[in-house]
């Protein structure tokens, strides 16, 4: 009562009930008062009924857990995406693991961008593919650790320009697999990359921020989780990508090399 500025008689006011009826349900006992008191009671706090009866351990009301602790936001198909990169700043020196939709934004090389993006960059496509550099060099030098995780079949569609990749000129994959190649050893072990077998293991795009968030990618819309709780859970998930990975990040570079004589 004291943070709403209330005192007993307020809230008896504010409620429809005589004092001694507030002092009552406040004072706890046996017990329970009269759901509708409850939560008319609960209502002109701004806490949850349930925590003024003694049945949950946070005061704030469910609506407001849900809008703190779960966000649907929306995902542009868009080569600087603000959202992102805001998230990125928030955890700037938390370690971010990360399972992307496609090769990860931040390995890619320009040409490679241009291809992917093509569509999106319009008239101001220099300027556009500038600022987006920028912003990896920055993700880059966040101090934050990276793990990533792919699965094996999207490096074997980029290798051999099917599916998605489909159309991607031959010295345009060639120069991302040599990226790909040099990032995987000269950031490691800033960078790890795993590749995982789909047929064993499956992860839909998704992106752990530290401890501090987590955020599932569903095309349109990303859905953001920042209780502890949910955030853990998406951790283990990527645990579990780790141990079950078919290739470590020790050995990914070598098994980029052999890919190198596909594409």
């Amino acid at each position: 009562m004291a943070e709403r500025g209330m005192n007993r008689s307020d809230l008896a006011r504010a409620v429809g009930v005589d004092r001694s009826t507030v002092s009552h349900l406040l004072a706890g006992g046996t017990r329970l008062p009269n759901a509708g008191l409850a939560a008319d009671a609960a209502a002109a706090l701004g806490i949850s009924a349930d925590w003024l009866l003694g049945l949950a351990t946070r005061p704030e009301p469910i609506a407001d857990l849900l809008a703190t602790s779960l966000a649907v936001t929306e995902a542009p198909r868009a080569l600087i995406d603000e959202t992102i990169f805001g998230w990125h700043r928030e955890a700037a020196g938390y370690k971010i693991r990360h399972v992307p939709a496609t090769l990860p934004d931040m390995l890619k090389t320009r040409s490679m961008v241009e291809w992917e993006y093509r569509p999106q960059l319009g008239r101001t496509a220099e300027q556009a593919l500038g600022a987006f550099e920028d912003r990896l060099a920055w993700m880059r030098g966040a101090r934050s650790d990276y793990e990533i995780a792919l699965p094996l079949h999207e490096l074997e569609a980029f290798a051999g320009g099917t599916g998605y990749y489909a159309g991607l000129p031959a010295e345009v994959r060639a120069e991302q697999m040599e990226r790909l190649i040099a990032l995987a050893g000269q950031l490691y072990p800033s960078l790890r990359l795993y590749l995982f077998d789909a047929r064993r293991v499956f992860s839909a795009p998704v992106t752990i921020f530290g401890p501090l968030l987590a955020v599932v990618y569903l095309g349109r819309h990303y859905l953001a989780f920042r209780d502890s709780g949910r955030v853990a859970s998406i951790s283990q998930h990527f645990d579990w990508l780790v141990k079950e990975a078919a290739f470590s990040a020790r050995e990914v570079p070598e098994y980029l090399r052999g890919l190198q004589a596909r594409v």
